[in-house]
């Protein structure tokens, strides 16, 4: 049986956009859902969590960010022992083929489009969570 997605960390600096992904993912998703809003916060978050116990199944990054942006943040991620094989994918304006494909180059398991439908998202994160999902 395939796991299922219960633990989601969504990181944006833009409140209303955290707001509107929290509602979604939780209320609609029923997701355990934390969020940061820089990538210097996720890090210290996830640091946290992992010694709560709490490490999350897929970590959402915006990828235009002040100060460390997404792909920092992703590069960061993919530096320390604990986070290394959690699913990352971004949640962004970015989706010109050429764009996409960078950021997929990064290490991104997948690309959301934003804006996007709040109702749609948890059925978008669990695709590309499920994507990553080894048989």
């Amino acid at each position: 049986m395939a796991e299922t997605l219960n633990r989601v960390l969504y990181v944006d600096d833009e409140p209303d956009i955290q707001a509107i992904v929290e509602l979604s993912l939780r209320h609609v998703g029923g997701l355990d859902v934390r969020l940061a809003e820089s990538g210097g916060q996720a890090l210290a978050l996830l640091e946290r969590a992992i010694l709560e116990g709490w490490v999350p199944q897929l970590i959402l990054l915006d990828a235009v960010m002040p100060g460390m942006d997404g792909p920092a943040t992703l590069a960061a991620i993919r530096h320390h022992p604990s986070l290394d094989g959690i699913p990352v994918a971004f949640v962004t304006a970015m989706t010109q083929d050429s764009e996409v494909a960078a950021l997929k180059a990064l290490g991104a398991v997948g690309v959301i489009a934003k804006p996007f439908d709040p109702l749609g998202l948890p059925g978008n994160v669990r695709d590309v969570w499920g994507a990553t999902i080894r048989p």
